[in-house]
């Protein structure tokens, strides 16, 4: 019985730490190109050890290199084992906490503003008390990063009623 109980708080725990993880499109809508300003983008959302950055572009126009903080202030990188990412589709995992650095290496477009700087935190997003039916709704929130999507949800919850059903026929 307890090892059911140990597995069954192992596969929660599992699928409860992958909801939370957030996909941030750099850029949103917009995706990785010029013009848009990447200085702003990042304000008012939070980075977290686990949460990924999705790089959307023109396959061959732009590239992704990850860089420290001087070659982000000076558009270059001089790391020259660090190899540029180039698929139009490149997906970053925010493994550590930390500054971050990101440019396009083609041409001028960094120092055009093809340039990205996030910190990521280590502690999580720790999930909103549920609320009191007699109490009115809080406001949505403003930022698209803190949602848990639908399927998301979907998956939680089915895995939340298999792990009460297994501890009920045990």
């Amino acid at each position: 019985m307890a090892s059911k109980a140990f597995l069954i708080a192992v596969i929660v725990a599992t699928v409860v730490a992958q909801t939370l993880a957030t996909d941030h499109m750099v850029g949103d809508n917009d995706g990785w190109k010029l013009d848009v300003d990447y200085t702003a983008w990042p304000k008012g959302k939070i980075f977290y050890v686990g949460d990924t950055l999705t790089f959307m572009y023109k396959e061959g126009v732009h590239n992704v290199q990850k860089v420290n903080g001087s070659d982000f202030k000076q558009c270059m990188s001089t790391d020259s084992s660090s190899k540029p990412l180039t698929s139009g589709n490149d997906v970053i995992n925010l493994a550590t906490p930390g500054k971050k650095w990101y440019i396009c290496g083609v041409g001028e477009h960094c120092s055009k503003g093809m340039k990205l700087s996030i910190t990521v935190s280590v502690q999580g997003p720790t999930p909103a008390p549920m609320p009191t039916p007699w109490l009115t709704a809080p406001p949505p929130s403003s930022s698209s990063a803190s949602e848990i999507s639908p399927l998301k949800s979907l998956v939680l919850m089915v895995a939340v009623i298999a792990a009460y059903k297994i501890m009920i026929m045990a």
